[in-house]
């Protein structure tokens, strides 16, 4: 009597997975969209790469070698409830995507609100530029943590002064050669972001270009003049300017 032939699915190794396995794959799944959208973020480092390209490869190469020595990796058990080694793989598991995604996530954040304060720098010179074409080529006074009044009807729709970053604000910094106390003492024009409320109230971005900031760095567009972190600072206190 002919032998009837297995299910064309169970010859190829396909078995009833475990809770454990189901997340596994799923966590193996969503690795390449979550490769793809880091990269295109531009958030994705060579050194954040390499680790989980090789970790994808290794889950591979594991289950390929469990499938030719003939174990069943996750197979469903015949319980229906959790043991304690799946409960700690699926916590394992969500700690690790957490590790890699969260200050992938961070970073791209931190990139998406450095390039829209360029491009509100961009817009408030344009403003400013506006004003003092309709002011016999005069910029306006000096402003503390603010934009000058006079220029809101040249800005489009926003919230000013608060800057993209938190509890950080605009700054309109129009110093007279007087007002600085390191030279070189000429006027000078430029638009800041300052991140301190006070000496010890700062919230500075945990960025390579804020490196060595206090109370009176700051992130500036300079329109004219040495530009500097603070009229009370040298220009070599600790300062980025986006456009010099």
């Amino acid at each position: 009597m002919q032998r009837a032939k297995k299910p064309r699915m169970l010859r190829m190794g396909w078995y009833p997975i475990s809770i454990t396995g189901k997340v596994v794959a799923l966590a193996y799944a969503l690795v390449p969209p979550y490769l793809l959208l880091a990269d295109t973020a531009g958030a994705l480092t060579t050194a954040a790469r390499v680790p989980i390209i090789g970790g994808m490869s290794l889950v591979l190469g594991l289950m390929v070698y469990a499938k030719r020595r003939g174990h069943r990796p996750f197979a469903k058990p015949p319980h229906t409830g959790f043991t304690l080694i799946e409960l700690l793989v699926v916590i394992s598991i969500i700690g690790l995507l957490s590790a890699i995604i969260f200050p992938s996530f961070i970073a791209a954040r931190d990139k998406a609100m450095f390039d829209r304060t360029i491009a509100e720098f961009r817009s408030i010179y344009t403003a400013l530029e506006l004003y003092a074409d309709a002011n016999q080529g005069q910029y306006p006074p000096d402003a503390n943590r603010n934009l000058p009044p006079g220029i809101q009807a040249y800005l489009g729709p926003g919230v000013w002064p608060q800057a993209p970053f938190p509890n950080a604000v605009y700054d309109w910094d129009a110093w007279a050669p007087s007002d600085l106390s390191f030279p070189p003492f000429q006027q000078v024009y430029q638009i800041s972001v300052r991140f301190c409320t006070a000496p010890n109230v700062c919230t500075i971005p945990n960025e390579p270009w804020a490196a060595g900031f206090d109370y009176y760095s700051a992130l500036y567009y300079c329109i004219q003049g040495p530009c500097r972190a603070h009229s009370s600072q040298p220009v070599s206190h600790p300062a980025y300017c986006v456009n010099c």
